[in-house]
């Protein structure tokens, strides 16, 4: 299994769902520098040049919630994600689909100043904290005891905004992601080009 990674991009957030399943996986360096995610090669993995890209033999996939959703089904048992037919599985696909389509731009639009339009379609940050704080409920994690992809995604937007210097002005939220970051496998930030190995 291939991540196409870069320290710098959405990939961190791939290679910390990869990290989580505790799988062996290598990690393909993207050079930003050099546009290596704009040469022929890279664009017939992902033709919209962009990262994370996943490779798993003949499969390849793209967008951080794709990847996310695919290796917590591809490996059931680290019950990253609720089974079909589950009571809360619902609520799963619905948050995964919230990280990208609503709270990432919210945050991105608080983190540059831009006021959100209705034309644009997507909630305005202090609404995505409003609705991540409620489905936080009493926690620890969204889906309550079990950690599960939805905590990658949702997570991963706040330790982004955290890291560049934002801050979510919820003590719920603070706490979410000080428990995240002490996780074994949490997010970083910084990242080799050597395969990842499972003890």
């Amino acid at each position: 299994m291939q991540l196409y990674y870069n320290p710098h991009s959405r990939a961190v957030t791939a290679k910390w769902m990869l990290d989580e399943c505790g799988i062996d996986y290598a990690l393909v360096n993207i050079d930003f520098s050099k546009r290596e995610h704009r040469q022929p090669a890279f664009l017939q993995i992902n033709p919209a040049g962009k990262l994370p890209v996943l490779v798993d033999g003949h499969t390849r996939i793209y967008e951080c919630a794709a990847i996310c959703m695919y290796l917590a089904e591809r490996f059931p048992q680290k019950r990253l994600a609720p089974p079909v037919g589950a009571d809360d599985r619902g609520r799963y696909l619905s948050l995964m689909a919230y990280s990208a389509s609503q709270l990432e731009p919210a945050v991105s639009d608080a983190f540059m100043k831009v006021t959100p339009t209705a034309a644009r379609e997507w909630t305005d940050f202090r609404e995505a904290v409003h609705v991540v704080e409620h489905e936080l409920g009493f926690g620890p994690w969204l889906l309550g005891a079990q950690f599960s992809a939805a905590d990658v995604m949702i997570g991963s937007v706040f330790i982004w905004q955290k890291l560049f210097g934002g801050q979510s002005g919820s003590h719920k939220i603070d706490a979410y992601i000080k428990r995240l970051l002490a996780r074994p496998a949490a997010m970083k930030l910084l990242g080799n080009t050597a395969s990842h190995k499972t003890s």
